[in-house]
């Protein structure tokens, strides 16, 4: 009787379980044999401008979802908790906020978390209302509190209040956008986005996915249809077969639209942007420069692997700035990374050959100049834009990708995302000096051994040869 008891007791246990996680769907949220990393990852962002860029039924409207409530219900999994939350869950319509949003809300949240609900129009509970507020019981003992807004509101709608959070289920106008970036400032408080990218180049494009003011706060990552565990394989299959491949690139791989008119469409942020890791000091190779006074001056530096494989470990960028202070930055760098010199101490450098020229406000040329400081520039350098162009895609595609940038270098990562053909079929003369100084580095790596500057491995390779060719001799 006792172990029957105990067996009892184990079933009445278990399906009491079971019945809370299906009252409780966020218990079961991302647990168990199929994880969707995606979304997890993006939980554990702790920048406060995070975006998620899917595909059509990638999971990334769940991730809004269950962020918001982590954040009311002061149960966030991995950042600061506090009680009496007040965020908004933003949608493009009132309809599309009862249809998706307001759905997955209450979807995720067990009804003995709320408090109240207050309607806009409909009754509670009914699948046909629109929400204007959900009170929920926050654990620390306050009352918190998910806002409904749509944009089709205007502007003026989205004024006067101070928040914690706001979720943009899809991409707002960029008026309503900056309005509620301007009511997370007094409670420093978070913004974060899922959409699918289907209007092309907007504000969006260039403020999050370019982050062309180079804000630190700012998080994205992109979600497809294989990043989805739960979708069935056979089903992707059918949908890939009806939909274009410009249509595919939004609605399965979650892109911006604009793969038509970038130069390097080949680029791609997940295969070429690495976390940096420690290279033997044998990879070393060149430091490349494109200079620049008004302009930024940009300089990385490059190493290259026993297979050919080139990684960009660093770099410096700036604008506004003279000689003396880009050769001190390029000393202060290279010594961090403990970057080969020559016995006198000088860098060696490739550079462009314009820098070779005299202007009337200096008796001597910036290869000069630089010279002066400490750095050997070499400016003997092959500038032909499109066969260095074709070097480039060849090291980025090719039979297989063969270059790697450090996810340090954000400037020459930037530049990768907003290169655009312009007339003529020539590039846009336009954010292009960490380009330029790539391809003049890579165009280096179609020539012989006989380069003014070699690697300790093309160094040691060439002494090798010419002692094997003096044991040849004696013998």
């Amino acid at each position: 009787m006792q172990n029957e008891q105990i067996i009892y007791d184990i079933l009445q246990i278990e399906a009491e379980e079971i019945r809370r996680k299906q009252e409780n769907k966020l218990l079961s949220y991302n647990k168990g044999k199929k994880i969707h990393k995606k979304q997890i990852a993006f939980h554990k962002c702790k920048k406060r401008n995070r975006w998620v860029f899917g595909g059509n039924r990638t999971g990334k409207t769940e991730c809004g979802a269950v962020e918001a409530i982590y954040i009311a219900r002061g149960i966030h999994p991995y950042r600061q908790n506090k009680k009496d939350v007040f965020g908004w869950v933003v949608s493009l319509s009132q309809q599309v906020q009862r249809d998706v949003a307001q759905r997955k809300i209450l979807q995720y949240l067990p009804p003995e978390w709320i408090v109240d609900i207050t309607m806009l129009s409909g009754k509670k509970g009914s699948s046909l209302g629109t929400i204007d507020q959900i009170q929920i019981r926050n654990i620390f003992g306050g009352i918190s509190t998910i806002g409904f807004k749509s944009c089709d509101q205007g502007r003026e709608k989205f004024q006067g209040a101070s928040l914690d959070f706001v979720w943009f289920d899809e991409e707002p106008p960029e008026d309503i956008y900056f309005e509620c970036r301007m009511r997370i400032v007094d409670k420093n408080g978070d913004i974060f986005g899922t959409m699918t990218p289907l209007k092309g180049m907007t504000f969006l494009y260039n403020t999050i996915y370019m982050n062309q003011n180079a804000d630190k706060e700012i998080w994205y990552q992109f979600i497809e249809w294989k990043d989805n565990p739960f979708l069935d394989k056979k089903e992707i299959a059918l949908l890939e077969k009806t939909l274009d491949k410009k249509m595919l690139e939004s609605r399965q791989f979650g892109r911006f639209n604009i793969q038509e008119g970038l130069v390097y469409p080949e680029f791609n942020e997940n295969i070429h942007v690495i976390a940096p890791f420690a290279y033997p000091l044998e990879w070393q190779d060149m430091i490349s420069i494109d200079p620049g006074l008004h302009n930024p001056l940009s300089a990385h530096w490059y190493c290259q692997d026993y297979d050919g494989n080139i990684y960009v470990v660093a770099e410096h960028y700036m604008a506004e700035q003279d000689i003396d202070y880009h050769a001190e930055q390029l000393h202060l760098i290279s010594n961090k990374l403990q970057w080969h010199r020559e016995s006198n101490g000088n860098l060696n450098a490739l550079i462009d050959s314009a820098a070779g020229q005299r202007t009337l406000a200096n008796s001597k040329s910036v290869s000069e100049l630089f010279y002066d400081r400490g750095i050997n520039v070499n400016m003997h350098i092959n500038k032909d834009l499109f066969s260095g162009i074709a070097k480039v895609k060849s090291y980025l595609n090719g039979k297989g990708p063969k270059l790697y940038i450090f996810s340090c270098c954000v400037n020459l990562i930037r530049e990768f995302k907003g290169y655009f053909w312009g007339q003529g079929e020539r590039p846009i003369k336009r954010d292009d000096h960490a380009l330029d100084e790539l391809r003049y580095y890579l165009m280096t790596k179609q020539c012989n051994t006989k380069t003014v500057f070699q690697t300790r491995i093309e160094k040691d390779k060439q002494r090798l040869l010419k002692a094997n060719k003096y044991s040849k001799r004696s013998m």
